[in-house]
Parts: C-alpha cells; sequence; structure tokens
C-alpha cells in the first residue's frame, strides 16, 4: 500500500502546517503568559486564576471527543473535516482575542473578572475544537505511507513550534514598542487571532485537493463496515491497548511542555531576577531549538525508529531540567545553555506521539473495519487541552499555597517570599522531570514497531483487494 501511495506535494505538506501555525501561535500565548497576565495584569489570586482554564478543560472532556465523532459522521460535498474548519475559524479569532481584554481597565472586581475569563475559556475551547480536531484528524487520511506520515507530522510539528517561536519574537516586539500592561496584552492578543484566522483558511484551501481525492478512497475502503453506535466506538477505542500507551506518552510529555512553560516567566523573573522581556529570549531558544532540530530527528526516527528517538530526547530534557533546579541568579549564560539542551527533548515531544497516532488507527481499522480518525484524535487534542488546563491549574495552586503575591497592571513587581521561590523552583525542575521519566517507561511498553505497522498495512490491502473482487 505504501508503495503505491503518491508523495504529497510540499505545497499541501506546508498549506497542513500552517493550519497548526494559527492555533500554535494562539495557544502557547496561553501557555507561557495567560497565568502570568490573570495574576500580574488583571490582579486575580493565583489560586483562582489557575481555576479557569480547567473550566473550560472539563467542559472539553465532553466537546472533543464529540467533535470528532461528528466529524467523522459529516457528510458533504466539502468533505467529513473542513466544513467544521471553516465555520469555526472566525468566532474562534474573536473569542480568543477577548481573554486578553481587562474589562474596566482594572477597576471591575475579582469575581466579574474571574466568570468574564471562565466564559470566554467556555466559548473559546468550543469553537477551537471544531478547527484542532477535524485539523489533526485530517493527517492520517491525507497519506497512509508509514514514512510520508512522520513527514507530514514533522511539517505540522515544525509550524507548531514556529508558532511558539513567532509568539515570542512579536512578544519582544510589542513589548518594547507599546506602552502599559493592559494595551501590551491587548495588541498581541490581537495580532494573534488575526495570524490565526488567516492561517487556517490558507490551510482549507491549500489541502482541498487532497483531502477531497483521499476521502474518496477510503469511504470505499470502508464502505461495507459495520456502522456502529457511538458508545461502542467509545468501548472499542478505550480498549485499544497502543492507543492508551500513546495517550499516556503524549500526556506526560506535553504535561511536561505545559507545566515548564507556564512556569518558566515566573522563574525568570522571581528566581532568575531578570526583566520580564529576558523570558521571551529564553523561550525563543527553546523553541529555535526544537525547530532547527526536527530534520535531524526524523532521519532518526526512520533509521532507529520512532522509540529509540523519543528516549534520547528525554534523557537530554530531563538533564536540562535538572539543571534548572540547581541555578542561581547571575548564572544567565549556563541558563541559556540549558534552555538549548531542554530543546533537543522539546523537539522530540512534539514530533513522536503524534506521528505515532496514524499507526494506532490503521491499527483499530485492521481490527474493526472503521476509519474513526475523528474520535482518535479528538481525545488526543483533549489531552492536550488537559494538559495545559492542568498545568495552570496546579502551577497557580502551588503559588497560591507558597504565598505568592499577585500584583496589578502598572505596579511594580512584589518580592516573593522564599517559599514561593522554592515552589517554581520545584516546578521547573523536579515536577515536569517525574512525568518525563513516566513517559520513558511508557515508551518502551509501546508495541507498535515499523515492522508491526507494515504487517497491518499488507493485511488492510489484502482485504481492500478481497472486498473489490467480492463487490465484481
Amino acid at each position: 500500500m505504501a508503495a503505491t501511495e503518491p508523495r504529497l506535494s510540499k505545497a499541501t505538506k506546508l498549506a497542513y502546517g500552517a493550519g497548526e501555525f494559527g492555533p500554535a501561535l494562539a495557544g502557547n500565548l496561553m501557555i507561557f503568559y495567560l497565568l502570568f497576565f490573570l495574576t500580574n495584569i488583571a490582579g486575580i489570586p493565583p489560586a483562582l486564576a489557575g481555576t479557569i482554564p480547567m473550566v473550560g478543560k472539563i467542559w472539553d472532556a465532553i466537546n472533543d471527543p464529540l467533535i470528532g465523532w461528528l466529524s467523522d459522521k459529516t457528510k458533504s460535498r466539502f468533505g467529513r473535516r473542513i466544513p467544521w474548519m471553516a465555520i469555526s475559524v472566525v468566532p474562534c479569532g474573536f473569542i480568543f482575542f477577548l481573554h486578553w481584554l481587562v474589562p474596566g481597565g482594572g477597576e471591575a472586581s475579582v469575581w466579574f473578572l474571574f466568570w468574564y475569563y471562565v466564559a470566554a475559556s467556555f466559548i473559546y475551547n468550543a469553537v477551537s475544537s471544531a478547527i484542532t480536531v477535524p485539523h489533526t484528524a485530517l493527517m492520517p487520511e491525507m497519506t497512509q505511507d508509514y514514512e510520508e506520515r512522520t513527514s507530514l507530522v514533522s511539517y505540522r510539528s515544525a509550524f507548531s513550534i514556529l508558532g511558539s517561536i513567532g509568539l515570542n519574537v512579536l512578544a519582544l516586539i510589542v513589548f518594547s514598542n507599546v506602552e502599559g500592561d493592559l494595551a501590551q496584552y491587548a495588541t498581541l492578543g490581537g495580532a494573534c487571532s488575526v495570524v490565526l484566522v488567516a492561517t487556517v483558511i490558507w490551510c482549507i484551501f491549500g489541502i482541498w485537493p487532497t483531502v477531497k481525492r483521499r476521502e474518496a478512497i477510503l469511504a470505499e475502503r470502508t464502505a461495507l463496515a459495520e456502522k456502529l453506535p457511538i458508545a461502542r466506538q467509545l468501548k472499542i477505542v478505550f480498549t485499544n491497548k497502543p492507543f492508551l500507551f500513546v495517550c499516556a506518552i503524549y500526556l506526560c510529555s506535553w504535561l511536561a511542555v505545559q507545566v515548564t512553560a507556564t512556569i518558566l516567566i515566573y522563574y525568570v523573573v522571581n528566581v532568575m531576577q531578570m526583566p520580564e522581556a529576558s523570558f521571551s529570549i529564553v523561550a525563543l531558544l527553546v523553541m529555535g531549538t526544537a525547530f532547527l532540530l526536527l530534520p535531524m530527528w526524523v532521519a532518526l526516527s526512520h533509521r532507529l525508529g520512532k522509540k529509540a528517538v523519543y528516549f534520547i530526547g528525554m534523557i537530554f530534557w530531563i538533564a536540562a531540567q535538572i539543571g534548572l533546579l540547581m541555578l542561581q541568579p547571575g548564572q544567565v549564560t549556563l541558563m541559556y545553555v540549558l534552555a538549548v539542551l531542554a530543546g533537543f527533548g522539546v523537539s522530540v515531544a512534539y514530533l513522536i506521539p503524534w506521528s505515532m497516532v496514524p499507526d494506532v488507527i490503521e491499527y483499530d481499522e485492521w481490527l474493526t473495519g472503521q476509519r474513526r480518525e475523528g474520535i482518535y484524535y479528538g481525545f488526543m487534542v483533549l489531552l492536550q487541552k488537559l494538559g495545559l488546563g492542568f498545568a495552570v491549574f496546579l502551577v497557580g495552586q502551588s503559588l497560591a499555597a507558597a504565598g505568592f503575591i499577585q500584583r496589578l497592571a502598572g505596579e511594580p513587581f512584589p518580592v516573593q517570599p522564599e517559599s514561593a521561590i522554592t515552589a517554581i523552583r520545584i516546578a521547573m525542575g523536579p515536577l515536569p522531570g517525574i512525568v518525563l521519566v513516566l513517559g520513558l517507561v511508557c515508551v518502551y511498553f509501546y508495541p507498535i514497531t515499523k515492522e508491526k505497522y507494515a504487517e497491518i498495512c499488507k493485511a488492510l490491502e489484502e482485504r481492500a483487494r478481497l472486498a473489490q473482487q467480492s463487490a465484481e
């Protein structure tokens, strides 16, 4: 099957990757700045601020798998996934912008602000799911070639990392040229919203010809399969052993990414005692390294396999986390070196878990005859959002318990108690390190190798040949 699969053009891969750039730009603004914005610009206490994203993620536990299932069932002349993306993109950009405004200019009550941001988070998560779930579900539909899928994931990962790099470059420009905390974050949120809308539209038009051709092929291949109700499909998903391993691998690596990203600005400002703008430099070193190393990891995964590459990358990252725990104020050069070292592992975290999901979907089709990309990717996007929500919640609660002092926009940064500094160090070093080690354990037991995947594809090809002969 892989031998006869046509290669995807670079234009198609670029367009697919572009669909990740805008959402990644917006998502990284949430990861890196949301808790800091809520505690130090809007003036919401950290325990309350950390709860806000988690409320939206609880809704996503229903929303993401539901949208995945609905997109699996959608029938239109534009395919199953693309209509969801097209309808949702403009509302998504507008609601995202509302996250970065402070109603009343900081004069509103804490509880009014809390419910305002809860509402914005709730609505944003609903409409963003209608973009990200169908977009990720399209990846295994666009090609069945094992190596080509890894290549397509690398484009998606590259644009995702570029979204983080672009955000930090944009933040440096905005913070250097716009006066006032409120205006800075409103400008940053507005710019990200515009880019989000533009790049998703580029993606839709760029991948449509490939999606149309591939959906016709897949429809023929699964036409005779038994149609299962959603409850039965969910049961099959949760009994798919390789998928459960992928979920665990992804959750561990992504939770480490999210906790580190959320606490990083507090680490730079409060532990290393550096200006707020220095945070963007550290983040650029991490994500710039991750971006530059993607081609190397793709090549190594072809030679060594996905599991080996994941082990190598995580060892680099764990070493960096240990170093950051021990770092002292003034050791700026060493901090930058450790940021580069962390980028080795972050690059792998973006690439490998997502490249495993298509293999799991083929395994599911081999067992059941069904194509359920939507439900599988719905759960993966849910894990991604839960990682963000839980990371922000965990960091917020930890800072509150340690006595962290929030500030209002325009006020000087307060001197934090030693307990808060210790909490920031723990969140920066040991906490991500522990979940990364758990991820390594899960990768060790992951059952689908390159050889196993080849056997699955051969079986699917034989099934399709026999079905065609039967129909004739």
